[in-house]
């Protein structure tokens, strides 16, 4: 009955509108009276929640990721790209260069939101110029932005981390999530080639050499930032947390007094919307951080590991029902409060079947990523059509070839562990 208290009141604050963190927040304290305990010790949680040190990686890595998709890195990173794929003149090319510009993008703004504006605003136009549907268009830029929310420096595994409360270090999924995002995106640039050959998309262009050596040297200053961040946690030079600081920096070099197309007088702006970005998380993870806390009070996470082990004892179908459960979840709520949400919840579930914490994270970013891709709230699906001037219904009735590569890399990463563990384990975490 406790736990029905708790999961119902939440609902109700979600069905009448209730901002998700304030949902959060109120049915804590309706849980907490339910079970009498003190309302103290809840705001005390709420606290505690965002007063780890840790928490410093999220506005650090969010201030980066925007100066560098708003301060030109993002054209340019499609000018390295087109220079890569122009040389091999393959068919459907701009389409190769839409994936793999989005790739290394990833690694750069750790946000799909990010990579689909950034890559969308440059690449959505020049396809639909040389002919291709923006409708598909459209649906290669939101599929190859799923890849930031695994690859580093993904702001939803930092959240992740957190939610584990630091079983799970951020620079361990990091790593973990660098060969999935590595082979979705090879699989997005199959189907594109597919579909190239199929519909006789054109063919990519050399680009002149003269040109191509300017391209790659303007696109090596937004690709060092990746060399900073991977190298420099991987070789012991900082931490994550020092990394996200030095991105910053190294970004607001590069933006202003390299590229020099960002206005002086826009920086207050983009400060301010990456200020309202951290403040949504942080209020999330601290509203989160009571829920869980009342949560565990009441034996939720002990209860559905009782469930699950009814149903069965094979963590493989395990694997299955939580994937269903994570997709069907993906599609109505945001990615970071179900990550903050189901994680306490589900962690202690999937230890006790032996399912490594550290894949299991990958598995669940990739099911909730999937969610961003779907109505009623894909926040990426949105923006992409946004971009794309194309409607929703248009998107959905193309994207099914789209999914079924997802849906296919999800079971891959799931049931294959070796893909999320061996880059962690060669680097000893």
């Amino acid at each position: 009955m406790d736990i029905a208290v708790l999961l119902l009141s939440m609902c109700f604050f979600f069905a009448i509108g209730m901002p998700i963190a304030y949902a959060m927040a109120l049915s804590s304290l309706v849980g907490a009276l339910w079970i009498d305990l003190p309302v103290g010790a809840v705001m005390q949680q709420l606290a505690s929640g965002v007063g780890k040190v840790s928490m410093l990686t999220i506005p650090f890595f969010v201030l980066a990721g925007a100066i560098m998709a708003e301060g030109g890195m993002a054209r340019r990173l499609v000018d390295f790209a087109a220079v890569v794929v122009g040389f091999t003149r393959i068919r459907g090319g701009l389409s190769q260069v839409n994936i793999l510009a989005t790739t290394i993008m990833s690694g750069i703004s750790g946000s799909s939101v990010a990579d689909t504006s950034a890559i969308g605003s440059v690449m959505i136009p020049q396809m639909a110029a040389k002919g291709y549907p923006r409708v598909f268009a459209t649906n290669v830029t939101i599929s190859a932005s799923l890849q930031a929310i695994i690859v580093p420096p993904s702001h939803n595994s930092v959240i992740y981390s957190l939610a584990t409360g630091g079983v799970v270090s951020i620079t361990s999924l990091f790593l973990a999530g660098v060969l999935p995002g590595l082979l979705l995106g090879f699989s997005l640039m199959v189907l594109c080639l597919f579909y190239a050959y199929r519909d006789k998309h054109p063919k990519g262009e050399p680009v002149p050499i003269r040109q191509a050596v300017k391209m790659l040297g303007d696109a090596m200053w937004g690709i060092v930032t990746l060399a900073i961040v991977l190298g420099g946690i991987l070789t012991g030079v900082f931490t994550p947390i020092e990394a996200g600081a030095i991105a910053c920096v190294w970004a607001f070099f590069v933006t202003m007094f390299i590229y020099r197309d960002y206005k002086w007088s826009e920086l207050p702006l983009l400060v301010y919307k990456t200020l309202q970005t951290v403040a949504m998380v942080l209020t999330l993870v601290a509203t989160a951080s009571c829920f869980g806390y009342v949560a565990a009070l009441m034996q939720m996470p002990a209860k559905m590991t009782e469930f699950f082990v009814a149903i069965s004892s094979n963590k493989y179908v395990l694997l299955m029902w939580l994937n269903i459960m994570l997709l069907v979840l993906g599609t109505a709520l945001d990615l970071a409060p179900l990550v903050l949400i189901c994680t306490p919840i589900l962690l202690p579930v999937v230890k006790s079947f032996g399912i490594d914490p550290l894949h299991f994270g990958i598995v669940m970013l990739l099911n909730l990523g999937i969610g961003l891709l779907t109505p009623p709230v894909g926040t990426t699906l949105f923006v992409g059509c946004a971009i794309g001037k194309v409607s929703v219904n248009e998107v959905m009735r193309g994207i099914w070839p789209f999914y079924y590569v997802m849906f296919t890399v999800l079971m891959i990463v799931t049931y294959v562990p070796w893909l999320s563990l061996a880059l962690p384990r060669m680097f000893g975490f």
